[in-house]
């Protein structure tokens, strides 16, 4: 029995896309995983279904990453579940990977989108972390997703990529207030992603899946198997001075 057995990880948005494969991924290293969804549990209860099949123990918890409000609420149901399944208080590992994409010009975007992946892309994140720190184990480990589009850019993304950057910023503040509590903090930032983020436009569209591996160095788009493994890899006790590092897992884009 490795020592990633007895861990606990906390998923958010993992009912598909990275967020399942990550879950998936850190259940074959036999971490439990608590997977949360917006509005399709059936998805959610299937990656249960799959993660109990593994060997590891797996609940669903309903979350609306956005509504701030609902907070005080998940976290008595996620009180709840640790109680239940783990006969536990705390988790091991938060991974905030919840989110949207709206691809739209600058000169287009309004107010309403820039305020809807304000508050589900960087506000939520910001306050779901906070409430979650008394459930945190010492020695806990933080994970939030960010996007090669923080560092090099492609037209339409101007107010996802700049709450993408907002949450790098942060996750160093998180890694140097936490760090007294042994919590490590660090960003993931993958780069282009054949699923159906933002409408499916890099895994259905050949011109942009092509163009995308034109500017890849590794010749192709990147797959959820290359992120979820990369943060199940990241959450071993072999990467645990690993602390307040951005890490692109874009296979060379824009390079």
């Amino acid at each position: 029995m490795t020592q990633d057995n007895a861990k606990i990880a906390l998923v958010t948005g993992s009912s598909r896309g990275l967020g399942k494969n990550t879950a998936l991924a850190l259940a074959k290293k036999g971490v439990g995983v608590i997977v949360t969804y917006r509005s399709n549990e059936a998805e959610a209860n299937s990656v249960v279904a799959a993660i109990t099949e593994m060997g590891s123990q797996a609940v669903t918890l309903p979350l609306d990453v956005s509504d701030i409000k609902s907070f005080d609420r998940f976290v008595e149901q996620l009180k709840q579940s640790l109680q239940t399944t783990w006969q536990t208080e705390q988790f091991d590992f938060l991974i905030n990977n919840a989110g949207i994409g709206i691809n739209k010009p600058f000169a287009e975007t309004t107010e309403e989108d820039f305020d809807q992946l304000m508050n589900i892309q960087f506000k939520g994140v910001f306050f779901l972390t906070q409430k979650l720190l008394p459930l945190i184990k010492d020695g806990g480990r933080i994970v939030n997703l960010s996007s090669g589009l923080a560092r090099f850019t492609l037209p339409g993304y101007s107010a996802y990529a700049s709450m993408k950057g907002a949450i790098e910023v942060l996750t160093r503040y998180l890694a140097k207030e936490l760090g007294q509590r042994q919590i490590t903090a660090n960003v993931i930032a993958p780069g282009a992603i054949a699923t159906d983020f933002g409408g499916g436009v890099v895994r259905d569209n050949p011109e942009v899946n092509k163009f995308i591996a034109s500017q890849t160095a590794l010749g192709r788009v990147g797959e959820p198997d290359d992120i979820g493994g990369a943060i199940a890899a990241l959450l071993s006790d072999d990467n645990r001075w690993v602390n307040a590092q951005r890490i692109e897992v874009s296979g060379g884009q824009s390079i």
